[in-house]
C-alpha cells in the first residue's frame, strides 16, 4: 500500500518545548514528578516515569522537591501553593496557554464576562477558571448551552477558545453569543499548530487517492481527537495510539492511506506506525 503523510502533523512547539525540558531536567539527575500528564500521549508518560519523573494527579501527591507543570497550564494559584508546599517549580506551560491566561485576566480587569468555548474538565480550560469566581465566567460546550444563558446581562463579553478546538465546529456557538450581545468580542487564541494540522488533516481526507485514514496519538489528548473527527467525515478513520492498535481488516481494499498524528505524538510513534503499516 502507497502511505501519504498529512503535510503537518505530530508535535507542536509547545509540546516539544515541554518534552525536552522535562528530559533535559532528568538527564542532569532531577528528581521531581509532573502534576498530570506532561503531554496527552501514554508513551510519553511511560517514558518519564523510566526517566525517573513520575505522574502525580495532585501537589499533595507530590514528595520529590521538584514539580513539573505540564504544555497545559495550571492557575496561578497551583504556584503560590507549590511554593507553600516547599517545592520548586518546573514550568512547561505553552506560551500561548500564557498567552491565553494573561489577555483573559486583561479582559477581566476591564469588566468584561468571560466566555471559554471548551470542554470544562480539559486540564488547559481548569487552569483559566479555577481561581476566578463562578460568576465572572462561563465555559460552554454547545450551542445548547450557549442558548440557555441570557447574554444579555453583561456589559460586554470576552470569548476564549480552548486552543486544542476545532474552531470551524464551534463557529455556530461563538457566533450565537455575539448575536445575542453585540459587545462581544473574541480573542485569538487557537494554536497556530493545532489549525494547520487541522487544516493537513482534512486536506489529506479529501485526497482521492486515500482510501482510508490513521490518526495516531494518546487516549486522553483533544487535539487527537478532532482530527479524528475531521476526518471520519470524509473518510473511513482510526485512532491508534500505536503500532499493536492497528487491526489489518481496516486496510482492504485500500491502496492508500493517509497517516496523521496529533500534537502529542512523538515523532518516533509515527514512524512506528507506517513501518507497521507498509509491512501488512
Amino acid at each position: 500500500m502507497k502511505i501519504k503523510r498529512a503535510q503537518r502533523y505530530g508535535f507542536c512547539s509547545g509540546v516539544r518545548v515541554a518534552d525536552i525540558k522535562v528530559r533535559r531536567f532528568a538527564a542532569k539527575g532531577g528528581i521531581g514528578a509532573i502534576l498530570g500528564q506532561v503531554v496527552h500521549n501514554e508513551r510519553v508518560v511511560e517514558e518519564m516515569e523510566k526517566l525517573g519523573v513520575r505522574t502525580v494527579h495532585s501537589l499533595e501527591e507530590v514528595k520529590e522537591p521538584v514539580v513539573v507543570f505540564s504544555a497545559h497550564g495550571v492557575p496561578s494559584s497551583y504556584h503560590e501553593k507549590a511554593k507553600a508546599l516547599g517545592l520548586e517549580i518546573l514550568d512547561t506551560t505553552c506560551k500561548f496557554v500564557y498567552d491565553i491566561h494573561k489577555e483573559s485576566r486583561k479582559a477581566l480587569e476591564e469588566g468584561a464576562h468571560l466566555v471559554f468555548i471548551g470542554d470544562p474538565s480539559h486540564r488547559e480550560v481548569v487552569g483559566y477558571t479555577h481561581d476566578l469566581t463562578q460568576s465572572s465566567y462561563h465555559v460552554i460546550a454547545s450551542l445548547e448551552q450557549a442558548a440557555g444563558v441570557d447574554w444579555r446581562a453583561y456589559g460586554s463579553i470576552k470569548i476564549f477558545y480552548q486552543t486544542t478546538l476545532n474552531a470551524e465546529e464551534y463557529e455556530p456557538v461563538a457566533r450565537a453569543i455575539e448575536a445575542a450581545n453585540p459587545r462581544t468580542s473574541r480573542a485569538d487564541t487557537i494554536c497556530y499548530a493545532t489549525k494547520e494540522n487541522q487544516e493537513a488533516a482534512m486536506k489529506l481526507a479529501m485526497d482521492g487517492e486515500v482510501g482510508v485514514v490513521i490518526v495516531i496519538g494518546g487516549k486522553h489528548s483533544a487535539n487527537t481527537r478532532h482530527l479524528f473527527e475531521i476526518c471520519s467525515k470524509l473518510k473511513p478513520c482510526h485512532l491508534v495510539q500505536g503500532a499493536s492498535d492497528l487491526e489489518i481488516a481496516w486496510f482492504d481494499g485500500a491502496g492508500c492511506v493517509g497517516i496523521t498524528a496529533g500534537a502529542s505524538t512523538p515523532d518516533y510513534v509515527i514512524d512506528e506506525v507506517e513501518k507497521a503499516i507498509s509491512l501488512l
